[in-house]
């Protein structure tokens, strides 16, 4: 099983970023797929979920019309496209895949939002 992201970097505050993370060794389909990040000195926090079929999405408040979650089923791959980026979404930033007892970790991602 493997997760792995991409697409980090620095940037300034109001850029865009767009993470990708490409999944392997498993049945990707069946898996809820989340971003989450950790910065330091705080706790890692969920920032946006997909559901398997890519219907239904969930945010955190903190960037609820700024990201934006998708996923590709036929390529494993899961994406967060972030837009409007504030100095506080600086954090490392994992890929997450669940279904009912098994969960996966990407190594992540850093983001650094800065000028």
């Amino acid at each position: 099983v493997q997760l792995k992201e991409s697409g980090g970097g620095l940037v300034q505050p109001g850029g865009s970023l767009r993470l990708s993370c490409a999944a392997s060794g498993f049945t990707f389909s069946n898996y809820y797929m989340s971003w989450f990040r950790q910065a330091p000195g705080k706790e890692r926090e969920l920032v946006a979920g997909i559901f398997s079929a890519g219907g239904s999405t969930r945010y955190a408040d903190s960037v609820k019309g700024r990201f934006t979650i998708s996923r590709d089923n036929a390529k494993n791959m899961v994406y967060l496209q972030m837009s409007s980026l504030k100095p506080e979404d600086s954090a490392v930033y994992f890929c997450n895949a669940r279904f009912v007892s098994l969960d996966y970790w990407g190594q992540g991602t850093q983001v650094t939002v800065s000028s």
